[in-house]
């Protein structure tokens, strides 16, 4: 079975917005066997959406559009899906009353006969509730598919997907089964993973494909299966995920589809009971913020000194300023003093420091730009490593923040 997603907005378009509600649909499709056959975002026009509707329902059994169903005049996918229907709009009496109860609970402006037009439906779609908008979901027959037009706002739109979309296509289509597990490296790069398992790739049978999916020191291999049977296809796709696992396992970082390795971390180190904390300089809170962004980190994470001056790294850390005379302060003796420093400073068991040079200019070194210095400080003694990044400052930084997270996970797995 195979489903088209159809975003309609300028917005999108000038990119104003990022189109999220694309992957989020897609994700939840794919997670009740329908296929995604093509993503395609049109502008507020009439013939533009009525030409993605044609081309959608020739490929598709199923369309889904967001987007476009505001009281203005350039939202007009009710009105096209109208013209491209034969339809015409009626007033909906319960999606009236919904949105005149909304104003008069959460909206301090009067209501307006234009925001009373949201209640207009096309007369033979079947409504589906918007709790938190003024916009209706709508389900129609089309020409030739299913076509269901969800309101633009994420939240809205997922409610709505979550809640009647999804249930009713299970109830309305006989879909295949679709499983895909991924496993997560660090530590190794694309072509150097495919070369060791090349072999057992090459074994996997024609409804079972792997996809290579790298990004910043990290490299995703998502392993999926379509078929029929549930249980047979659970069973075989553990077997072939235990092969896998027995071949990477000194890179297999997690097994959690899209954890963050921040996420992995926190789990690793909650279980050992051990503590961390991080000293910056031209990551400038990164780690702190990355590490942060998962509910529960007070648990092991216990602070970071920005210490983007020079001048700090020796006033609050402790580095000595002979050692950055002799070394540069993009160095390793100065990036393992930073380590030590915050160690000592906040009392943890681990500490994760970087120094380096992310341009545009030098700073107070004469490293390259993207050079890079981590270093790591725990229980059994600190050291560095140097890296070069590149050139590009927000990839310097980013990458720089993914490496020293693989090496806090390689020291926190021998703790």
């Amino acid at each position: 079975m195979y489903a088209e997603i159809v975003t309609i907005g300028d917005e999108i378009l000038i990119g104003q917005i990022v189109d999220t509600n694309s992957a989020f649909i897609a994700t939840e499709l794919h997670k009740i066997g329908v296929s995604v056959y093509q993503i395609t975002s049109v502008q507020d026009q009439r013939e533009h959406i009525l030409k993605a509707l044609e081309e959608a329902e020739s490929r598709a059994d199923l369309v889904l559009l967001t987007g476009g169903l505001g009281p203005t005049k350039d939202d007009i996918t009710k009105h096209t899906l109208c013209e491209y229907l034969e339809d015409t709009l009626v007033q909906d009496a319960r999606v009236l009353a919904h949105v005149e109860e909304l104003f008069r609970t959460y909206i301090s402006t009067p209501i307006s006969d234009l925001n009373r037009k949201q209640a207009l439906v096309p007369s033979r779609a079947q409504v589906l509730h918007n709790a938190h908008g003024t916009a209706p979901g709508l389900w129609m027959q089309g020409r030739k598919a299913v076509l269901v037009s969800l309101p633009g706002v994420p939240f809205e739109m997922k409610e709505l997907l979550g809640r009647e979309v999804l249930p009713r296509i299970a109830r309305s289509f006989t879909r295949p089964v679709l499983l895909h597990r991924t496993l997560i490296t660090y530590g190794l790069g694309e072509s150097a993973i495919a070369e060791r398992i090349a072999a057992w790739e090459d074994a996997l049978p024609p409804h079972m494909k792997l996809a290579y999916l790298p990004n910043l020191g990290k490299v995703r291999l998502r392993l999926s299966a379509k078929g029929t049977d549930l249980a047979g296809l659970q069973t075989e796709m553990e077997e072939r995920l235990g092969e896998l696992r027995s071949l990477i396992a000194d890179i297999l970082v997690s097994e959690e589809d899209g954890e963050l390795l921040e996420s992995v971390l926190q789990k690793r180190f909650t279980e050992k009971g051990a503590t961390l904390a991080t000293a910056e300089s031209f990551t400038g809170g990164k780690l702190a913020a990355q590490l942060t962004s998962v509910p529960g980190a007070s648990a092991y994470f216990k602070g970071s000194v920005v210490s983007y001056a020079t001048s700090v790294k020796a006033s609050v850390l402790g580095v000595p300023e002979a050692l950055i005379r002799e070394h540069s302060v993009v160095s390793g003796p100065v990036a393992e003093a930073m380590a030590q420093g915050v160690r000592q400073l906040l009392g943890t068991d681990f500490a994760l420091a970087t120094t380096g040079n992310a341009g545009p200019t030098k700073g107070d070194s004469d490293a390259p730009i993207g050079t890079v210095y981590l270093a790591i400080a725990g229980p059994k003694g600190v050291y560095s490593a140097s890296y070069t990044m590149g050139n590009h400052r927000e990839r310097i930084v980013q990458k720089s923040v993914h490496k020293g997270f693989e090496l806090l996970l390689q020291e926190i797995l021998k703790f």
